[in-house]
């Protein structure tokens, strides 16, 4: 069956690599990965997590630095007009807004943010502009919301934009495969775990 997007010429090209990647993880805190929470109870959910865990030691062998992002908020007027009344419990400094222990290291960065993209109102462009970075790998949790925009946004700013498909997850599987085929329409090149670390591998060692 003929695909209209493509017929329109949308996902023409590949963005490709630059020469200075990062990788953006994206609230893989334990609100969502924390089978005793609501939000974390995803199966598709565990599977980014065991991909990330593979591909992050694999950044850190290379010295691509790795900058986490969860949500929370210190007092009710900071919170957005979120849909999703658990959200409002997350608060800084709680186990629901730690890093899964297999997910972060301590030479990982670490920026609280209170609405779904991890560039909107944090420091994010900021860190990767005075790194010198100039390619992003966005990974977390959850596809249709926090990681597309994110995506979004990385693109906005002019990063050369990857989705690690395997490394990112949703409540559910379809709006996860609805939203990595839609923004590498778009936005960015969708590629799996086992590609980027290959990728990784034929990296020089960088000073970040």
């Amino acid at each position: 069956m003929s695909d209209s997007f493509e017929n329109a010429g949308y996902g023409q090209g590949e963005v490709g690599w630059g020469n200075r990647p990062a990788i953006i993880a994206v609230d893989f805190q334990m609100s969502f990965c924390d089978p005793k929470f609501a939000l974390g109870r995803s199966q598709h959910a565990q599977r980014a997590i065991k991909n990330a865990a593979r591909l992050f030691p694999a950044a850190r062998a290379v010295g691509i630095p790795i900058i986490h992002t969860a949500v929370a908020w210190a007092h009710d007027t900071e919170f957005a007009r979120w849909k999703v009344p658990a959200l409002r419990d997350i608060h800084p400094g709680s186990y629901e807004a730690q890093i899964h222990p297999d997910l972060w290291d301590d030479n990982d960065v670490y920026i609280l943010k209170r609405f779904p993209s991890a560039f909107f109102g944090t420091d994010m462009s900021s860190i990767l502009t005075t790194n010198g970075i100039d390619t992003v790998l966005v990974t977390g949790v959850t596809s249709s919301g926090c990681v597309r925009a994110t995506i979004v946004d990385s693109f906005s700013y002019g990063f050369r934009t990857i989705a690690i498909d395997d490394a990112c997850g949703d409540q559910d599987a379809g709006p996860h495969e609805a939203n990595m085929q839609d923004v590498g329409r778009r936005y960015a090149d969708v590629i799996q775990t086992d590609e980027a670390i290959s990728k990784l591998k034929t990296l020089n060692a960088i000073d970040c």
